[in-house]
């Protein structure tokens, strides 16, 4: 009596003993720490649609991170760059602030404001600031 052939197993052959699902845990935890090491780190933003697929399609362009730096550059301020603005926050917790709040904190507590302890690269910030939200000017 002839027995039948071993049924062989489908696809392909393992190559590893852990699960398949566990083998996907690990190579996103591998991942991840990849992105760490490169100083990558994964933001969450609720966008309308046409705004979303616009900027998934940015994303893609050459340099867009540049951009967008420079953006958030003139957007955002961070207070911690910045000494006498530091100072004047010393009540908040927030490491950044708007940049034309930024320039009211400048503007309305000028009086506190060490002018000979401004860095170069803080009194450039404070003229562009004036530029572009006081006309060039600080009323102080």
């Amino acid at each position: 009596m002839l027995r039948p052939a071993p049924a062989r197993p489908r696809g392909r052959p393992r190559t590893n003993p852990l699960p398949r699902n566990e083998q996907l845990r690990l190579a996103k935890r591998a991942q991840r720490a990849r992105e760490r090491a490169a100083g990558l780190t994964h933001c969450q933003i609720k966008l309308s649609k046409p705004t979303s697929e616009r900027l998934r399609h940015a994303l893609m362009l050459p340099g867009f991170e540049d951009e967008l730096a420079r953006f958030l550059e003139d957007a955002v301020i961070d207070v911690r760059e910045y000494p006498e603005l530091a100072l004047l926050c010393w009540n908040r917790s927030d490491r950044f602030v708007p940049a034309r709040e930024a320039f009211a904190l400048y503007e309305r507590n000028w009086r506190f404001v060490d002018r000979a302890r401004l860095t170069v690269r803080e009194r450039a910030l404070i003229d562009r600031l004036a530029q572009q939200f006081g006309n060039g000017v600080l009323n102080a």
